[in-house]
């Protein structure tokens, strides 16, 4: 594959359907279609609306969107830096062993370096090997002290009302 057909644009309100898109498609790859909950009015509403959450940079391969990645912001107390958690990473199958994640990774980590970042972090499903694979082979190191908690649902609303 030729990567010079391979370019990296960030995402506009015109491409909220292809991201729903990308969404659903990871989803449905780690078996967690169930959770997608999002539509597209949503979508513009926090990734293009005036007080816009995230951010969104897709990857085109002879013109054909191939993959993309989600991101926001993120701060570090102790380092008193910014960083850039990356949310959603994500090439389709068929594109996948071509360079393109790491092309999407440099892009963002470039990305963070001009916004004055310190570093980007993410998550990963423990049962994908593949990625932990990927990600270690760029020298990413599992921050294996930490746990994830999350609040939502009826928890996340009781814990509101109270």
């Amino acid at each position: 594959m030729e990567l010079d057909a391979f370019k990296i644009e960030l995402a506009t309100d015109k491409d909220v359907g292809l991201i729903l898109a990308f969404i659903k498609e990871l989803a449905h790859e780690e078996s967690l279609s169930s959770q997608v909950t999002t539509d597209e009015g949503n979508l513009l509403h926090y990734l293009f609306g005036e007080q816009a959450q995230a951010e969104v940079i897709i990857g085109y391969y002879d013109s054909r969107p191939v993959s993309y990645a989600l991101f926001f912001p993120d701060f570090s107390s102790f380092a008193g830096q910014p960083g850039i958690h990356l949310e959603d990473l994500y090439v389709r199958p068929e594109m996948r062993g071509k360079g393109i994640g790491l092309r999407m990774l440099k892009h963002l980590a470039r990305l963070a370096m001009e916004r004055g970042c310190g570093r980007v972090q993410w998550c990963s499903l423990k049962k994908n090997k593949s990625a932990a694979r990927f990600y270690k082979g760029l020298g990413a190191v599992p921050l294996n002290e930490f746990l994830i908690f999350r609040l939502s649902g009826e928890v996340f609303e009781s814990l509101v009302a109270d």
